[in-house]
């Protein structure tokens, strides 16, 4: 995988889902996250599309929120912060096998867009994907806590690890 190097690091650790949300909770409050591109890494079951609910119910998502397994995109819409309409776009390439479904699809246009851009299953897109703000990595521990490994790889991840 290509990234581009790592600027700053940070590790967390969750508990239980209570703390992810909490971790979810204080990244939307960060203003960049409006605008960033983060890409979520771990095996299944790590709890990448449970943390990704918490941060999307955080940012004012309301009604069903879908995993995109096999939509591979589920768009959202929401008031930002500055009262401005905030897309997002939260992409699950698990499934992903098709390089022209890149194309085809017009996620590179999504990526070039204005908004928070939600990654699970990353490196099954590469080399298409343009690099990450910040990549999370999330580790299932034998008794069922997580650990996550942040990576800022630009000037807005460093400002999103700049967690209180």
């Amino acid at each position: 995988m290509n990234h581009p190097p790592i600027l700053e690091t940070r590790r967390l650790h969750w508990p239980d889902e209570a703390a992810c949300a909490h971790f979810a909770q204080t990244l939307a409050a960060q203003p960049d996250i409006v605008h960033a591109r983060l890409e979520l890494h771990g095996p299944l079951g790590a709890g990448k599309t449970t943390f990704v609910r918490h941060l999307l119910r955080a940012l004012g998502v309301r009604g069903r929120i879908k995993s995109p397994t096999y939509t591979v995109m589920e768009p959202y819409r929401v008031t930002g912060p500055s009262g401005q309409p905030l897309d997002i776009a939260h992409f699950d390439f698990y499934r992903f096998t098709d390089p022209r479904e890149w194309e085809d699809a017009g996620f590179r246009d999504v990526f070039a867009q204005p908004g928070l851009c939600l990654s699970e299953w990353a490196d099954k897109a590469h080399p298409w994907l343009p690099p990450p703000d910040v990549s999370l990595h999330i580790t299932l521990q034998p008794d069922d806590t997580r650990e996550l490994h942040l990576c800022a790889h630009s000037p807005i991840g460093q400002r999103l690890l700049t967690l209180p």
